[in-house]
């Protein structure tokens, strides 16, 4: 592994100016009820970047009265799906106008590739605006052809106040996942970012206001899980809850929103998604996508791909090269265009990766490449491989959340695809073939969401992302997202004297 970590020669971090650090509620920054604020820090350091102002229950509750008040009385939900969109297409542009600025929040909020961030997450966020933009006219019900005198129709109408729980891995990406959609049905929302990554999702708030979007329709509320969080999952007046984390805590949601007032959910949670390795596979191609697949966003991503199964003609060679690989990947600051791989996001994580590389070795699997700490300060990881990995292992079936992988071999179609499926996860899988016939059998077999053939991370605002089992329900992206923000009404009246049915 080539370390980058703390030389800051030959490239220039950018000059950051923290500007918004309140709580975002009825188009207000204001300070926080109890007056309390919490310190986000900069995973290449470890160092305070800002202090933020801590929402807890009394700010859910201003901010789900502020949403109320926007949906029950103000224009938006009565808005134009015209008039929604064309407020969406300014608010992307004003994304547009600032993504410099932005990707580097991201990058010193979660050590985020800044390069990365320039090239792929802001314009990205944008772009899925400008998709839910064009969709926002197009909500339309069906007229039915009811079985006696009776004209039927159904109509779509937005849910309401809908509670966001957004992660910490991708700040900008599933701050738009959740909220482009909700906007175009005429939803009004609180947003909880994550208290490691608050800092984009209030810069969003602010151009959200300058593009016009009314006051109460957007509130942001950093805080923490157990109490800001909670406060969500389980408010009387909150109509639908997204939210997007671990397993563990999507059990907390699930039950809060029952206990309260039977609020749907949605839920985009863990992953410990296969990538399938066949022996007609180009080996320099395969070696890339999979090394792609574990370590982008220092492996912080829900479908890393972390259960690498290669078949027995090119394992050796395969991991062969992907060691080589690996040992060239640039670890250090994320502003460095050099580097490969960042920081986690925080010490929890970080030391979190570590024990679960250090179960690995314990278990028996044997490590061939990384597995330490690197750099003098600050959250780094050595991208690692371990090799002679069982079914049964931690490391094989645990969501580690880190640059590691795990290689397994295997000999026929059969048996890859009961092992691709022996997880309590089911959110992602990774085919690579030259063969159609086996990328169609086993994209059929597999138990996940999404099938990448020949690619990975092939995400896309049309293409629905959501997983199968206890990786939760419910699609982000393409028109499947809009539906879990809209509810179908059926609508009845008698037919008389009617010349036709």
């Amino acid at each position: 592994m080539a370390a980058a970590n703390g030389d800051s020669k030959g490239f220039e971090v950018p000059k950051l100016e923290i500007k918004f650090t309140k709580l975002f509620i009825n188009g207000r920054f204001v300070d926080a009820v109890s007056g309390k604020t919490f310190e986000t820090r900069d995973p290449r350091t470890g160092e305070v970047t800002a202090k933020i102002a801590e929402g807890d229950k009394a700010d859910i509750d201003l901010a789900v009265k502020a949403a109320r008040e926007a949906f029950d009385h103000g224009p938006w939900p009565r808005m134009s799906g015209f008039a929604r969109g064309r407020i969406l297409h300014k608010f992307a542009d004003l994304v547009d106008q600032h993504v410099e600025e932005l990707a580097a929040l991201d990058t010193v909020d979660a050590g985020k590739l800044f390069a990365m961030g320039k090239l792929m997450d802001i314009p990205g966020g944008a772009n899925l605006l400008r998709y839910y933009a064009g969709a926002a006219d197009k909500i339309h019900g069906e007229t039915l052809k009811m079985s006696r005198p009776c004209h039927g129709y159904t109509l779509k109408e937005p849910v309401g106040v809908v509670g966001h729980i957004v992660p910490w891995n991708y700040p900008t990406t599933m701050f738009f996942f959740k909220v482009s959609p909700a906007l175009a049905a005429g939803c009004t929302m609180v947003v909880k970012p994550a208290e490691q990554t608050p800092l984009s999702a209030l810069f969003y708030a602010y151009l959200a206001k300058q593009a016009g979007i009314p006051d109460g329709v957007l509130n942001v509320v950093p805080g923490f899980g157990p109490t800001a969080g909670t406060a969500i999952s389980a408010h009387m007046d909150i109509d639908k809850v997204s939210f997007t984390g671990s397993t563990e805590v999507g059990r907390l949601v699930m039950e809060a929103a029952a206990k309260s007032n039977l609020k749907p959910v949605s839920l985009e949670l863990g992953g410990k998604s296969p990538v399938i390795v066949f022996d007609d596979a180009d080996l320099d191609t395969a070696v890339n996508l999979v090394h792609m697949a574990s370590y982008t966003n220092k492996g912080e991503i829900c479908v890393a791909g972390s259960r690498i199964y290669v078949q027995e003609g090119i394992y050796d060679a395969f991991v062969k090269k992907a060691t080589e690989m690996a040992k060239k990947s640039v670890v250090g600051d994320p502003f460095n265009p050099r580097v490969h791989q960042g920081p986690q996001v925080d010490k929890d994580q970080y030391e979190k990766v570590l024990k679960y590389i250090d179960i690995g070795k314990r278990e028996g699997a044997t490590l061939v490449t990384g597995g330490k700490p690197c750099g003098d300060n600050g959250y780094y990881i050595e991208p690692t491989i371990f090799t002679d990995v069982k079914e049964e292992m931690s490391i094989a079936q645990e969501e580690i959340f880190g640059p590691v992988m795990a290689l397994m071999k295997f000999k026929t179609v059969e048996e890859v695809i009961q092992k691709a499926n022996s997880t309590r996860y089911g959110l992602a899988a990774g085919i690579v073939t030259k063969n159609i016939d086996i990328a169609n059998t086993v994209s059929r077999s597999i138990r996940a969401g999404a099938i990448w053939i020949n690619c990975y991370f092939a995400f896309d605002p049309d293409a629905p992302f959501g997983g199968y089992k206890m990786s939760g329900f419910g699609k982000d992206m393409g028109m499947d997202a809009l539906e879990k923000y809209l509810h179908t009404k059926a609508v009845v009246t008698p037919l008389y004297n009617t010349p036709w049915l």
